[in-house]
């Protein structure tokens, strides 16, 4: 599974379509529409945080330029009913803590601004929706306005989080990680820390 692709951008569709070259090999990679501007200009350098979408008859990439964008895409996915057409017209139109906020204060408006949704899809997604972004607010220390997740103690937060564990799994495996140290090292010592647990 492709999570993430760092390479140089060949092609911008205005319909959110991305090319990005990668060793050689081209990736065509779906984008909300408000990542295209952070994406920069073709022949810039790029890094998206993908998910790999397996159907029966395809195999699609879709890429965001934060992991918590990519975590609240793959939250809005696992809602019943929504694939990912709606999911990245959502993220679209509403960035993550808008998103959270939407969801926190039971803003059924705020979905429906976005094309696709009425009022009894927005009333659904709000319920489902309210366990997985709220507490993935929390975990991830999004503070409220902030789009972006900063530091490796939060990008260890939304990968063990994207691995399928749960919010409270997260939260203990974070919890006694040192202050310093890169991702990757951080990421390892929650892996260890939670097998040992199990």
């Amino acid at each position: 599974m492709i999570g993430s692709l760092r390479g140089t951008l060949l092609e911008r569709g205005p319909e959110g379509h991305l090319l990005v070259e990668v060793g050689g090999v081209g990736y065509r990679v779906t984008v909300p529409l408000s990542a295209l501007g952070p994406v920069g200009e073709p022949g810039s350098s790029v890094f998206l945080h993908v998910h790999t979408h397996v159907r029966e008859d395809a195999l699609v990439l879709f890429g965001f330029p934060t992991a918590d964008e990519r975590y609240c895409f793959e939250a809005l996915i696992g809602a019943h009913g929504v694939g990912p057409a709606l999911a990245l017209a959502l993220l679209s139109v509403h960035p993550p803590s808008a998103l959270r906020r939407a969801v926190a204060t039971d803003d059924v408006d705020t979905l429906t601004s976005v094309p696709g949704i009425g009022k009894k899809t927005a009333a659904r997604l709000l319920l489902e929706l309210k366990a997985r972004l709220e507490e993935s607010g929390e975990d991830f220390d999004v503070a409220v306005g902030s789009d972006s997740v900063n530091g490796p103690r939060s990008s260890v937060k939304v990968a063990l989080a994207s691995l399928g564990y749960s919010p409270d799994e997260v939260r203990e495996a974070v919890r006694d990680l040192p202050d310093e140290g890169t991702e990757q090292e951080l990421l390892r010592l929650a892996l260890r820390s939670m097998a040992g647990a199990r």
